[in-house]
């Protein structure tokens, strides 16, 4: 594909999706010239009618670029803010979407989300090329079914990027990942180009708040809902009704908040968002375990989830009854100490109970799962003594965050190639002490072997499948209950204090 074939397929994927109209053709033409310091072109016929792939599309068109000297160098940083500018040059203008949304929303909210998660897709912010190659699989644990996955849409680090951006003055400017400001924004070497990105308005909880979507989408429209002010992540009443009312407007989705304290809270803990998606984790396939009742609630349905972590899930009809009850909860929870099950609400005045929130509707009623959290320390456990313990670090040292504490685990893309390692060491019996990529594991490794007769055809299932135990494990350390009678036994005197 040549720059003249590669500029007319890009036009006609615009036009196939929507993203201009047949009388704006040569104004995208002429945008897309622009971006490529290009003062010529002809249409060639030949790339019409033909199924353009995207990817292939915009790799010509920056192979062009970076040949004639217009990309100053072709590695994948600057490759990304290239296409992003050639995308975000097709792109409809932010009140055109905002307006689609509206009115899609105003006839059927899941016709809304189902034309905006699209629209996120063709215009190349969800880029599919790359969340297609996250590697993705289901354990069956005593939990159920979770879902496990090693990312990597992620593009790795680029080390000429990052020395070349040591030089770039410092900007705060967006304010953070999360702000308005990112729409339509170029980006630099240690941003990410956003001129393809755009947000849709909504209120919840009669404040002002933004929807969109996740360029790396860790499970199905995977959603966040931001504030529309750069205001701290707090968990309180407030939050509560939020996703509640989050909720009654996009009954398909489910919607959560990450914890507003370190080691338990999310990425992002300085602009209030929440994450949300149409999809069905294992967590809320998770019973009830212990049916409990709260005075004054008795219209408000309880109960302990069958969950390695520490969950509480309310339903009632009324939301509102929820909100009462959840802030009931976490208030009781934020002061509560019980040394002899090592949960202590502060040390030194720095606070350490909270809770990490999950709202859904399920048929008529809406339903709140009150997840417990702690992030106590401890010269054991410096990292979290409710955070993945080092025996486990080969696999998961990072936060438990939202998504993972419903049953997805997030781990890092050098497990690819690292339990690849293990596998072929598995098979061949090999010492897996000496190399880098499986010492971290050898341990675990000779655990698995010591338990299973191993074969070329099994080793990845059980490698995948071990791997997910080691992440419900993970959890069951993050939870601040222990699954043991005397664990149940502390569960139950806070949840009766209350």
């Amino acid at each position: 594909m040549n720059r003249n074939e590669a500029i007319t397929a890009l036009v006609n994927y615009a036009l196939e999706k929507e993203l201009i109209e047949q009388e704006e053709k040569v104004w995208a033409v002429n945008r897309i010239l622009e971006v490529m310091q290009a003062d010529s072109f002809s249409w060639e016929e030949s790339a019409k009618g033909k199924e353009a792939d995207l990817t292939e599309i915009l790799d010509t068109l920056i192979d062009d670029a970076y040949e004639r000297g217009v990309l100053e160098e072709n590695s994948v940083v600057y490759r990304d803010l290239f296409d992003t500018k050639l995308m975000g040059s097709l792109t409809p203008r932010p009140v055109q979407v905002m307006k689609k949304f509206q009115q899609l929303q105003e006839e059927f909210s899941q016709r809304a989300t189902d034309w905006y998660y699209q629209f996120s897709q063709d215009t190349n912010y969800i880029r599919k090329d790359r969340v297609a190659k996250d590697i993705r699989w289901k354990t069956e644990t005593e939990y159920g079914e979770i879902d496990i996955s090693i990312n990597q849409s992620k593009p790795e680090k680029d080390p000429k990027a990052i020395a070349a951006a040591r030089n770039q003055p410092a900007s705060d400017y967006p304010r953070c990942m999360l702000c308005e400001e990112n729409v339509g924004y170029a980006g630099r070497l240690n941003y990410p180009a956003r001129q393809n990105h755009r947000i849709v308005p909504v209120i919840i909880n009669n404040t002002d708040w933004y929807l969109q979507y996740s360029p790396y989408v860790y499970y199905n429209e995977h959603c966040i809902c931001f504030n529309k002010v750069h205001t701290p992540m707090k968990i309180d009443k407030a939050c509560f009704a939020k996703l509640l009312d989050f909720v009654r407007q996009f009954p398909h989705y489910f919607v959560g908040s990450n914890a507003d304290l370190p080691i338990v809270g999310g990425s992002i803990l300085a602009h209030d968002h929440f994450q949300g998606g149409h999809y069905t984790f294992a967590m809320e396939r998770a019973p009830i375990e212990t049916e409990i009742s709260f005075e004054g609630y008795e219209d408000v349905k309880a109960g302990i989830v069958k969950w390695p972590m520490s969950v509480i899930r309310l339903s009632a009809k009324e939301p509102e009854r929820l909100v009462d009850l959840a802030d009931k909860i976490l208030g009781s929870w934020r002061g509560y100490t019980d040394e002899a099950a090592m949960i202590l609400a502060e040390t030194d005045g720095e606070p350490h109970n909270t809770i990490t929130p999950i709202a859904r509707r399920r048929g008529e009623d809406f339903e709140l799962d009150l997840v417990l959290r702690n992030n106590l320390t401890t010269p054991d456990h410096p990292l979290g003594i409710y955070h993945p313990h080092e025996e486990f670090h080969h696999i998961k040292k990072e936060n438990i965050g939202l998504i993972e504490v419903m049953g997805l685990a997030i781990l890092p893309g050098r497990l690819k190639k690292e339990l690849e390692a293990v596998e072929e060491k598995l098979l061949s019996g090999e010492d897996m002490t000496e190399d880098p990529l499986t010492k971290s594991h050898a341990k675990w490794a000779a655990d698995i072997a010591a338990n299973y007769e191993i074969t070329a055809e099994n080793v990845k299932e059980i490698v995948q499948k071990e791997t997910g135990i080691v992440f419900s494990k993970v959890l069951e350390q993050a939870g601040v209950y222990k699954r043991t009678p005397e664990g149940k036994e502390a569960f139950l005197r806070f949840i009766n204090q209350v």
